[in-house]
């Protein structure tokens, strides 16, 4: 089914939408967005176990740590600091949600993050 004119996306529009956005909302609208998919595949909402997938919540969650660590000097610490405490809950979360919990250093993120301890 191919979109007619009327469907398909304005590139333009977006493109000017998105040049107005400072990088700092970008980068804290992309974590945020990281920690939310993480906390749902960490079973952490109200729906829990039903979306619980600790193979996808530790993609997501070394992605986060990944970005908050590339990003640390480019955004401030008003950001980043509430930003690393929602890392850290979730690997600690992650921590507790495992069944044969990682060696301290080696769960997601703690690459970035150094060692979690729970």
């Amino acid at each position: 089914m191919s979109e007619t004119p009327a469907e398909s996306p304005d590139f333009d529009a977006m493109a000017r939408d998105i040049a107005e956005v400072p990088a700092v909302e970008v980068i804290v609208t992309v974590a945020v967005n990281l920690m939310s998919a993480a906390a749902v595949k960490l079973g952490l909402t109200e729906e829990g176990d039903k979306h619980k997938d600790l193979d996808e919540a530790r993609k997501l969650v070394h992605a986060l740590a990944g970005l908050l660590d590339a990003t640390a000097t480019e955004i401030s610490s008003f950001h980043a600091a509430p930003l690393r405490d929602g890392l850290k809950s979730l690997q600690l979360a992650f921590r507790e949600a495992s069944l044969v919990p990682d060696e301290p250093g080696k769960g997601p993120g703690e690459k970035y993050t150094g060692p979690v301890y729970g």
